[in-house]
């Protein structure tokens, strides 16, 4: 069981850290024990991403594998730039085919480490990733184009879901989130003012620069 981990956000639609550049589209690095370095999603601009990486003191040559929800480009548009600096990255993990090297294709819910997995690509639009934790699956979502309660559940054959970090366009149904511990609304999200009303003591706000440690 992995007993600790780190999120940072490096791309969103707004900065945490004022020295940072804010851009429409979405990207964090997961750290965890005993597991590779995981870029989630790329934004949508390779130069604010490496930048942003840099201000960050994240050396991109040190990220093992990327991990794409869906193939949007404010998702996958950064990272023909993150390739060209880190052209030995290990694998590519992608809901559908892009057409890239190393690329992994997920289709249904799997393990792709031993407390990593994949929700699979859900009504054929887009996969999230979880990681396990001793508090529970931490669930890192892209942009939620499928509806959040399939992709809960999909998480939950894993275990116990305890944070959802990400993208969550228009997700209205808020009760869904009654029993998580942690929710980090970014990007595209619609509704963040109602789930910090309701959820005060569970919102972390997002941003690039913000680091969530569970």
């Amino acid at each position: 069981m992995v007993i600790k981990m780190k999120v940072t956000i490096i791309y969103d639609n707004t900065a945490f850290r004022k020295d940072l550049q804010s851009n429409w589209g979405f990207s964090a690095l997961v750290e965890a024990r005993d597991t590779p370095r995981i870029l989630f999603d790329t934004g949508s601009n390779g130069k604010i991403l490496l930048s942003n990486l840099e201000k960050l003191e994240i050396d991109p040559n040190l990220i093992d594998e990327v991990f794409i929800s869906h193939p949007h480009f404010d998702h996958v548009g950064g990272l023909s730039d993150f390739l060209k600096v880190n052209p030995k990255i290990s694998k590519i993990y992608v809901p559908s085919s892009l057409g890239l090297k190393n690329e992994v294709i997920l289709k249904e819910p799997q393990k792709i480490h031993e407390n990593v997995f994949s929700t699979g690509e859900l009504e054929g639009i887009e996969q999230s990733m979880g990681i396990k934790t001793d508090k529970g699956i931490v669930l890192m979502v892209g942009c939620s184009h499928p509806y959040m309660g399939n992709i809960l559940d999909a998480a939950k054959q894993f275990g116990e879901i305890y944070a959802v970090i990400g993208g969550m366009h228009g997700f209205s149904e808020f009760e869904l989130f009654r029993d998580l511990k942690l929710i980090c609304p970014t990007h595209c999200t619609q509704y963040k003012t109602e789930l910090k009303k309701l959820y005060p003591q569970k919102y972390v706000e997002g941003g690039a620069g913000r680091i969530i440690e569970i």
